[in-house]
């Protein structure tokens, strides 16, 4: 199957995704890849917006920044179109895949609006609302609108994890540990598989995301030195493994 491979910049991790692998037992999901794109798709676009406006938000000498979530989340569905080659909202989605959607889009709209206060405070340098921290505020709103249907997260092998929210569950640091290490694997490409979790039958999706030099003032070189966030860097380099967007879509 063609998949939508496309490339956007991000300051947390690389958005670098490729062609799909479909395991024997997810060969006849297609509805459900396609809702596992989108949905990883749309968040990487708005972790890229939100890094774009890092300078902005960090700017200690500027008070309002005119960044709410209505003009956030259009720009973030704008990124998204421009990168896939299509329209979010399509005609052709089904119920399920725009209510999904509209949970993201909801979202992320209010992560924003919540943190207008530490973005628009003046005479504050870093405000530590970085796409890491973002990325994780929204799944966890998006899970408490729609849980029961699907979950969005973004994990990392465990030896590089900072929040322990963010620990990958048995599943994940299995294709972490033993898939994305292959060699013979072409690189970038997720990984599916249908599964139990948490005694429910659902298919998963593990996109495997890489650091850009963007990401390396807080991920890089020297190793152990503390970042501006306050954690001490990994020692990564461009195109390592630095983490994974999961997803889980309930049966």
């Amino acid at each position: 199957m063609e998949v939508i491979a496309a490339l956007a910049r991000n300051c947390s991790l690389a958005v670098l995704f490729g062609c799909i692998i479909l395991l024997p037992s997810a060969a006849d999901e297609p509805a459900d890849i396609a809702t596992g794109t989108r949905l990883a798709d749309l968040l990487r676009s708005a972790r890229s917006v939100l890094s774009n406006y890092q300078s902005l938000i960090n700017d200690p000498a500027i008070g309002d920044k005119h960044l709410d979530g209505e003009r956030f989340t259009a720009e973030a569905i704008t990124h998204y179109a421009k990168v896939t080659g299509h329209e979010l909202m399509s005609d052709d989605l089904s119920e399920r895949d725009r209510r999904l959607v509209q949970a993201q889009i909801e979202a992320m709209r209010e992560v924003v609006d919540q943190q207008q206060q530490d973005i628009n405070r003046p005479g504050i340098g870093f405000k530590g609302f970085v796409p890491a921290v973002f990325a994780r505020l929204m799944n966890e709103k998006f899970a408490e609108k729609v849980g029961n249907e699907a979950i969005v997260r973004v994990t990392a092998p465990e030896v590089l994890v900072r929040n322990r929210k963010s620990l990958p569950d048995a599943w994940e640091t299995r294709v972490i540990e033993q898939v994305f290490t292959d060699p013979q694997r072409p690189k970038g490409d997720a990984y599916t598989e249908t599964t139990d979790v948490n005694g429910r039958a659902a298919f998963r999706m593990l996109f495997p995301e890489y650091y850009t030099e963007s990401c390396l003032s807080c991920h890089g070189m020297p190793k152990g030195e503390i970042d501006v966030t306050g954690y001490p860097k990994e020692g990564g380099k461009a195109g390592d493994l630095g983490g994974a967007i999961s997803i889980v879509l309930f049966e």
